[in-house]
């Protein structure tokens, strides 16, 4: 019997492990599952895009931009109004309706923050390969229900929430990125800041080298793609030739990325370069830099231990974005 979510003063409503696991295509205990969704980052000019919360406000305003660059949109979800046109496009009643009529490969969820985790979670039961969320301020309880049915599945991975999405230059743009500095071009950008990803996209593209796919991993506490995980996509991305990576305080995704960097050199015969920075070398501590997940805590460790360990795993650290272009054309030689 599938496990029915219900939003219910912005929370989502008490669901069993094991119910879920029959609602959802089941990896239960094995981590590897979620990890074979990475390859779902690829977007590209095939790439097909849904709206949730199509009708709205913010999507509509976004949905006519994305449209206007170049992305191939295909329709949108917005309960209660299916059967009609929206910018064109046909709107669905939910996100099952569309999979079934115009088969996307990503969902960018236009959705207020306390009903948005119920419509990822409808996406992830609908196995649309991609997700993107960027609400900001999603209840903490709701994302650790999202995590916990993500891991219990091997389709559907989760940019976001609290981000500016995923773009592939001049091809496909999902979220709220500036994308007009954006070109095609061979820099593959995981950040855990949206502001300093802008800056490096302006970097790389002043530079002449473009970026191949810019991934904002958001400030969310509990985020659905990591900064490892970004790094993962870009070691095998044929695209891409260099690669930076963004990170700031808060909790231990550098650290992670680290240890991915480093084992990554070892494996490879020609590694590609890396460029990093971690953000917030002078914040005082206990206090939220920007958003929930950049804190530095008692039990975080610094941001120049995170550079430090960065730059032990094989990366070229560098003070502040402005200069990744100029580091990066360096380091390929062009």
């Amino acid at each position: 019997m599938r496990c029915r979510i219900i939003a219910q003063r912005g929370h989502l409503g008490r669901c069993t492990l094991a119910a879920r696991s029959r609602a959802f295509s089941s990896t239960a205990g094995n981590s590897s599952g979620y990890d074979a969704t990475i390859q779902n980052l690829k977007v590209g000019k095939d790439t097909r895009v849904i709206y949730q919360g199509f009708t709205g406000k913010a999507a509509t305003a976004n949905a006519r931009d994305t449209i206007e660059y170049g992305t191939n949109v295909v329709g949108g979800v917005s309960p209660g109004k299916g059967g009609r046109e929206h910018l064109n496009l046909p709107v669905f009643n939910s996100v099952q309706e569309a999979m079934r009529q115009v088969k996307p490969d990503v969902s960018a969820v236009f959705v207020p923050a306390p009903f948005a985790a119920k419509a990822i979670l409808e996406a992830i039961e609908a196995e649309v390969p991609l997700v993107v969320s960027v609400a900001e301020h999603i209840p903490v309880h709701d994302m650790l229900r999202v995590q916990q049915v993500l891991r219990t599945q091997s389709r559907t991975r989760l940019v976001g929430p609290n981000c500016p999405g995923i773009i592939a230059p001049e091809a496909c743009r999902v979220g709220i990125m500036p994308y007009k500095q954006y070109r095609k071009g061979c820099v593959g950008i995981v950040s855990k800041s949206g502001t300093l990803s802008y800056e490096a996209v302006g970097a790389t593209t002043k530079e002449g080298l473009g970026q191949s796919i810019v991934v904002g991993m958001g400030g969310d506490l509990l985020p659905g793609t990591t900064l490892t995980d970004g790094l993962k996509l870009f070691f095998d991305h044929e695209e891409t030739e260099g690669i930076i990576v963004i990170g700031e305080i808060g909790g231990e995704a550098e650290l992670r990325a680290a240890e991915a960097i480093a084992e990554y050199r070892k494996s490879s015969p020609a590694p590609k370069p890396i460029v990093a920075m971690v953000a917030g070398r002078t914040a005082p501590p206990g206090r939220t830099m920007g958003h929930a997940g950049a804190v530095l805590t008692p039990r975080d460790v610094s941001a120049d231990a995170k550079a430090k360990a960065l730059e032990q795993a094989g990366a070229i650290i560098v003070p502040h974005p402005g200069v990744m272009g100029t580091v990066m054309k360096e380091l390929l030689g062009q």
